[in-house]
């Protein structure tokens, strides 16, 4: 039977109109259907490198297409992720990064991108206490009495950190303020070169992640003063919170989140979403995580609000820090 034209026109009209809702939902459907690369914006052996990579298989696993780790190192993490504000929003491209590349960095320089607009998170994955620690003949037995000493020497004292305006570094910054308290901070090119130091008795402190000391406060080489958090740490559980030790609220962290670049489908966003969900929630990988000194967020907050919600209140937090001690971007 042959169609008016008036009516076929009609008919094709809403067809083409259609067109692209089909191609939107076969898209989604078929995402993902090549390799996924993800962007670590830092040297191999950083945290967020060996947090990719544990993920990077049983994500292959669940989507059934590779993770592909690529590290862009340099300027904070900055770099890294300006690469992936760039690449196309289409969920091949992911950016994984911690509080320095994700939040300090956007005080530290003078970003070509916003690091809460221009970014699509999809869940926050997991958190580390800092630890306080002081070189093993430190005169100060616990955290009052390191803070009566600092008082008591004003400027004597220098806290090693991993670099100009990293998490340690900040930390030192806000500790000062919080303790009325002065020393020195000494940067160093990463943790382990001012670990060294620390353990040779050539620096007095450090404030960085909690496993970076983990073996040798076990060893009896360090004097590990507190645990910037809530509540002790699972795998060292002899050690104080700052709130027991008698800096109540002094909580810090280092976490690590994972984000898209701006303009990805609500559908890619709930499927990589749900894909780190189960990963996260494997025993094998919690017990990875453990021995790492690490948690994941708790899983009602994995999700691309509870990432959101958690990147703005660390820029509030971190952003009048940095500021304020008018820190710079080396």
């Amino acid at each position: 039977m042959k169609l008016p034209r008036r009516k076929f026109l009609h008919l094709a009209a809403g067809a083409a109109a259609a067109l692209p809702a089909v191609s939107r939902v076969a898209r989604a459907q078929a995402y993902p259907s090549r390799p996924i690369t993800m962007i670590v914006p830092f040297a191999p052996g950083g945290v967020s490198d060996v947090l990719g990579r544990m993920m990077a298989e049983p994500m292959r696993a669940i989507l059934g297409q590779p993770v592909i780790i690529e590290n862009v190192g340099g300027a904070a993490g900055s770099i890294g992720v300006g690469r992936a504000v760039r690449a196309p929003g289409d969920g091949y491209t992911l950016s994984i990064g911690t509080t320095s590349s994700h939040v300090l960095t956007g005080a530290l320089y003078s970003l070509q991108f916003d690091l809460l607009k221009d970014l699509e998170p999809i869940a926050p994955l997991v958190s580390e206490a800092l630890m306080i620690v002081g070189r093993k003949s430190m005169p100060a037995q616990n955290l009052k009495e390191l803070i009566a000493w600092l008082k008591a020497n004003p400027d004597k004292a220098s806290q090693g950190h991993a670099g100009v305006g990293g998490v340690g570094h900040v930390t030192g910054i806000s500790f000062q303020r919080e303790t009325d308290t002065r020393f020195q901070s000494v940067p160093y090119r990463g943790g382990g070169p001012a670990l060294q130091d620390l353990l040779a008795g050539h620096i007095d402190l450090e404030m960085e992640p909690s496993s970076n000391f983990l073996q040798q406060v076990r060893g009896g080489n360090l004097k590990a003063y507190a645990v910037a958090a809530k509540t002790r740490l699972a795998v060292a559980p002899d050690i104080p919170t700052v709130d027991e030790a008698g800096l109540p609220g002094f909580y810090r962290s280092v976490w690590i989140g994972l984000w898209l670049p701006k303009g990805a489908s609500k559908d890619v966003i709930a499927k990589l979403n749900a894909a780190v969900q189960a990963v996260l929630s494997e025993p094998n990988m919690r017990t990875r995580i453990a021995e790492l000194g690490q948690e994941s967020f708790p899983r009602e907050r994995q999700t691309p609000e509870g990432l959101a919600d958690y990147q703005k209140a660390e820029v509030e937090k971190w952003w009048p820090i940095i500021k304020a001690a008018n820190i710079k971007g080396e």
